[in-house]
């Protein structure tokens, strides 16, 4: 799964390393999003560094930017940076990043039940796209995945870290995509992360669900009547999905005081 995507919590990733471009003509903008300007053109196979990331439109599912050393942003689609989670910094504000306010991290129930329908492995093994996989679908920047920062075999404890990490893109999307109307506590944030860890940033971002939250509609009821008709792959109801939405309404449902959204900087 592309959008395998870390926890708010605090990151010191290295801006050395060196990404490849993977597509034809990938434009370079002013901000991260494809109606910013085009500052400049990297051809395929060119090498960038990446100083920060920040969330922006949607490219085929991955709403997450790269802005590169020449000062511009670029869709992470198109840098193979061996994960559709963060590699570097968030941007702040001033970075031409959308907001210096960080996603509110997901609680281990939401870590807890993301693991149980991921599934686990704990060693190196290729995933149906043809990348290093580990854990609970952690893809790797290279193939023996040296770079996780925990030994192989992997524990399922370091597992959830990893999976952690990589939640991260799901809570930026659901965080920049809901208004100031959403009101949400943890659990039935950490509902919306599965959820969006699971179908994707840009499935989420248009779906009726999010536009019914942002009308100002409860979600303790809008959650309940849409999540379950998330069950379709190829036109068929699959009975994992149909598990995993239940346990994402209930989720939502389990009474917690615990604040998540809106952000208040």
């Amino acid at each position: 799964m592309k959008l395998s995507l870390l926890a708010a919590t605090a990151l010191a990733y290295s801006t050395a390393s060196a990404y490849t471009i993977t597509g034809d003509s990938v434009n370079c903008r002013s901000g991260p999003g494809t109606s910013y300007a085009v500052k400049k053109t990297y051809a395929k196979g060119h090498d960038v560094s990446i100083s920060c990331q920040a969330p922006g439109t949607s490219v085929d599912g991955d709403s997450l930017w790269d802005k590169t050393s020449d000062n511009c942003f670029v869709a992470d689609y198109y840098v193979k940076t061996g994960t559709s989670g963060y590699v570097a910094a968030h941007c702040s504000s001033g970075s031409g990043g959308s907001s210096s306010c960080a996603a509110p991290a997901s609680n281990t129930a939401t870590v807890n039940l993301i693991a149980e329908f991921e599934g686990f492995v704990d060693h190196v093994y290729t995933d149906a796209t043809g990348h290093p996989t580990i854990g609970y679908g952690h893809l790797c920047s290279n193939s023996a995945c040296s770079g996780i920062g925990y030994p192989i075999p992997l524990s399922q404890a370091n597992g959830k870290k990893l999976l952690a990490k990589d939640m991260g893109v799901a809570e930026k999307c659901i965080t920049a995509m809901t208004n100031d109307k959403v009101t949400l506590n943890l659990n039935q944030y950490g509902a919306l992360v599965s959820w969006a860890f699971n179908e994707g940033c840009g499935a989420a971002k248009s779906s009726t669900l999010i536009k019914r939250l942002n009308n100002g509609e409860s979600p303790k009821t809008v959650l309940p009547q849409e999540l379950p008709k998330w069950v379709y792959g190829n036109g068929e109801v699959l009975p994992g999905l149909v598990r995993r939405r239940k346990a994402e309404v209930a989720l939502s449902e389990e009474a917690t005081t615990a604040k998540a959204l809106p952000v208040k900087c």
